[in-house]
């Protein structure tokens, strides 16, 4: 899991990202990236709305498995940014590892953080 220093905190934190922040779109979700030099260190959150899954359990174990891969792609990632991941399709939950890797990776890529 991804430390707490690297996860946002309330409900109004990922505000900035959306409004300010470039999306990138992918097969399964979506990346919102803001860079801001005023705030120093890297910042994560994952979104998963109840449209994607009424289960909570679902909708958790997605979460979880993405800050997993982005815990592994930490070290290589651009530490000034603030990355608000959207989650769209439930085959997320159900995905090989590998496949989540790849297509986490693209979006990271297209969003010239790593």
């Amino acid at each position: 899991m991804l430390g707490k220093i690297f996860r946002f905190h309330g409900h109004n934190s990922v505000r900035t990202a959306y409004r300010h922040g470039r999306p990138i779109r992918g097969g399964v979700g979506s990346l919102h990236v803001y860079s801001d030099p005023k705030h120093p260190g890297l910042k994560v959150a994952v979104v998963v709305s109840k449209k994607v899954s009424k289960s909570a359990v679902v909708r958790n174990r997605i979460r979880r498995r993405v800050f997993a891969v982005v815990q592994m792609l930490r070290p290589q990632l651009t530490s000034q940014a603030e990355l608000v991941f959207t989650v769209y399709d439930a085959k997320v939950a159900s995905m090989p590892t590998d496949a989540l890797k790849d297509e986490i990776t693209m979006l990271l890529t297209r969003g010239k953080l790593l």
